[in-house]
């Protein structure tokens, strides 16, 4: 039976005449099927072939005969940069350390995320996070999860976003952080956005960044919403349930409620609200609601949650909905509810102003 086996370092292959060499570049590692194995002879025929007889210190031992090229392995594929080839920039902010490479030939962007450094003390203890995304089209996107904790969490973890050679130079690399209490809470740490343009060559670069703090991330600074979602084919029903809101920065004597309208395309088809709960900085609502919802409409429904305050015009809104709606983890929201039917999925969002 005949096996593959890993591929030798160009360095321990001299078995390859000089017309295989030169079938393989420089950087090219060369791959070979096992040797062919033939049973030891005693006779004439097996002498004058060159064969040894290997019986008296091994029964049953095969002698090797010829190995056969198959191809290449193409090491830069599979680089990965050593943290220890930079150290992070001085300063106090957090940095992230990750690597891009592009290879024309394949239309491929990869990206090896390495480590943190200067993790917040009070995120010492929980686990790190990685969302990374390539902009504008957001629904390219993998997670990473840091392999340790403390001040300087690594992940080392190596991404591919297929994206043609016309769009890679107007595309842009978002890699957002989260840190994950042991209550499952999330927290946002900062983001990293990197403009992928110019000639990022076949070997990549080693870049730190410093991340971009919640108060610098475009945030509106009105708080944020704790949202459930569950969506139930069989029964067609979309259950909404507000949870409790934080770090709001409305002030008012009357209270605040949330109003939760649904819209499939520019139609609002039907709007309930929670009651209203005093306008403390963290309020709490556990208020659910459902609409009915055919399958066929998910793609092209949305739910707007408006923030309001004294009966007025809204202070706050988030959309949840597919990608003609939203992005990023409002859209990644909807997502998960689709994908994991008749099961609440809940999440933090940031409050947005009213256009």
């Amino acid at each position: 039976m005949v096996t593959m086996i890993a591929p030798f370092p160009a360095c321990t292959t001299p078995i390859l005449q000089s017309n295989q060499r030169s079938m393989y570049r420089p950087h090219e590692i060369p791959f070979f099927l096992p040797p062919r194995f033939k049973p030891t002879l005693r006779s004439e025929e097996g002498e004058k072939e060159g064969w040894k007889d290997l019986s008296s210190t091994h029964r049953g031992s095969l002698t090797v005969g010829s190995w056969y090229p198959v191809g290449s392995v193409r090491a830069s594929l599979y680089w990965v940069p050593d943290v220890s080839e930079g150290s992070p920039p001085p300063g106090r902010a957090v940095q992230l350390c990750f690597s891009v490479a592009y290879r024309h030939e394949n239309e491929q962007l990869y990206v090896s995320l390495l480590r943190l450094s200067n993790l917040p003390k009070c995120f010492y203890s929980n686990d790190t996070l990685a969302d990374l995304r390539l902009l504008p089209d957001d629904r390219r996107r993998h997670k990473a999860r840091a392999r340790c904790r403390g001040r300087d969490p690594e992940f080392n973890d190596s991404f591919v976003f297929q994206v043609s050679g016309v769009c890679v130079s107007e595309s842009v690399l978002s890699v957002y952080v989260l840190s994950v209490d042991r209550g499952g809470r999330h927290h946002a740490v900062g983001r990293v956005l990197f403009p992928i343009e110019g000639e990022l060559g076949e070997g990549g670069r080693l870049l730190w960044r410093d991340l971009e703090t919640k108060d610098k991330m475009q945030c509106s600074g009105l708080g944020d919403i704790q949202v459930s979602l569950n969506y139930s084919p069989s029964l067609q029903r979309l259950t909404v349930v507000i949870l409790r809101a934080r770090s709001l920065q409305i002030h008012t004597d009357t209270g605040v409620c949330f109003q939760v309208s649904l819209q499939i395309h520019t139609r609002v088809v039907k709007s309930r609200r929670t009651p209203v709960v005093s306008s403390g900085a963290d309020p709490g609502f556990n208020h659910k609601m459902t609409f009915k919802l055919h399958p066929s409409q998910l793609d092209q429904t949305c739910l707007s949650l408006e923030l309001i305050a004294s009966g007025l015009a809204p202070v706050g809104v988030v959309v949840l909905g597919p990608f003609m709606y939203a992005r990023g983890p409002q859209l990644q929201h909807w997502t998960d509810m689709v994908n994991t039917p008749n099961e609440l999925v809940k999440q933090w969002h940031g409050l947005g102003k009213p256009t």
